[in-house]
């Protein structure tokens, strides 16, 4: 999914192709992409684009009129740009905006559709669809803090909770967990100050690394390489391959489709955390070490 790197980069892009151009056609083609029904889609059509937002991962379209596009990605959406129109098929492409200065796809890799689209009228409407959580490269040291122990959750769960956090997912949530090196399971009821002070470090450090990464790979291009999987990532999709500061592998929890990466000795102290299935499934038999892990692994294979 698409995450404030990301977002920030499309948004950049998007500015220079049209921001003060007038929208002359929408076709929306996926039938579970439009999420609202009033005000319709072509009530922006013939209206300026005057605004770009981002609303958590959320790309938000303003225009003269005040009407707002809304487009959340989700998983597998992705934004395109070419110079001639092109027709929306329902199958990939879900839906086209033709501007006078070019057009803008969004298209959907798989056959879950996630991705939508919301039309609103006026500022109000745009925040309600705000998750509300602080902008983590503006938020003081103080709001920060106060906004991570609001709530006693893991800091995996609380830096990706978009209530709490506005634009971290996934990714970058493992990435800045590597470089803090803290537990995605530590509870942030336990955090220290300094360990706070820490983490909102590497949360601003992260996410400008990777924002200005990916402004560097587009050379001023329409971003088309947007994926969750980057190379260069310390932890983050890199399962079973050495951690780039200790050499240690590289471990992961999987729950739903979510994957958690992590490295134990730079992050655990060691400790090898229970993968909720694996776990369930070996019980007792559970390695609690990386060593073990690779001891039963090996023995393992001994008997195969």
């Amino acid at each position: 999914m698409p995450e404030l790197p990301d977002i920030t980069v499309y948004i950049e892009a998007l500015e220079s192709r049209i921001q003060g151009h007038a929208l002359e056609r929408i076709q929306i083609a996926g039938p579970s992409l439009l999420r609202t029904a009033d005000p319709s889609p072509q009530s922006a059509e013939g209206h300026t684009v005057t605004a770009l937002r981002r609303i958590g991962k959320r790309i938000a379209i303003g225009f003269d009129s005040g009407i707002w596009l809304v487009l959340h990605l989700m998983i597998a959406g992705r934004l395109h740009w070419s110079v001639k129109p092109k027709k929306p098929d329902g199958r990939r492409i879900l839906a086209s905006f033709v501007f006078d200065s070019g057009c803008l796809t969004l298209t959907e890799a798989g056959s879950r559709k996630r991705a939508s689209l919301h039309v609103v009228l006026g500022e109000a409407a745009l925040h309600a669809l705000d998750p509300g959580g602080i902008d983590p490269m503006t938020a003081s040291p103080a709001e920060f803090a106060r906004r991570l122990t609001s709530e006693n959750h893991t800091l995996k769960r609380a830096l990706t909770d978009p209530r709490l956090f506005s634009g971290i997912g996934n990714a970058y949530s493992d990435e800045i967990l590597h470089r803090a090196k803290m537990s995605p399971v530590k509870l942030t009821h336990r955090l220290s100050a300094e360990e706070i002070a820490g983490l909102r470090d590497a949360v601003r450090a992260t996410l400008a690394d990777w924002t200005a990464r990916l402004r560097s790979e587009a050379g001023g291009k329409f971003p088309e390489g947007v994926t969750a999987f980057r190379e260069g990532m310390a932890v983050h999709g890199r399962y079973g391959e050495p951690c780039p500061r200790c050499g240690s592998k590289v471990q992961r929890i999987r729950h739903a489709d979510n994957e958690t990466n992590y490295c134990t000795t730079c992050q655990t102290g060691g400790k090898l955390l229970a993968d909720r299935a694996l776990s369930r499934l070996l019980r007792e038999d559970w390695p609690k070490t990386l060593e073990e892990m690779e001891e039963k692994l090996a023995n393992y294979g001994s008997l195969s």
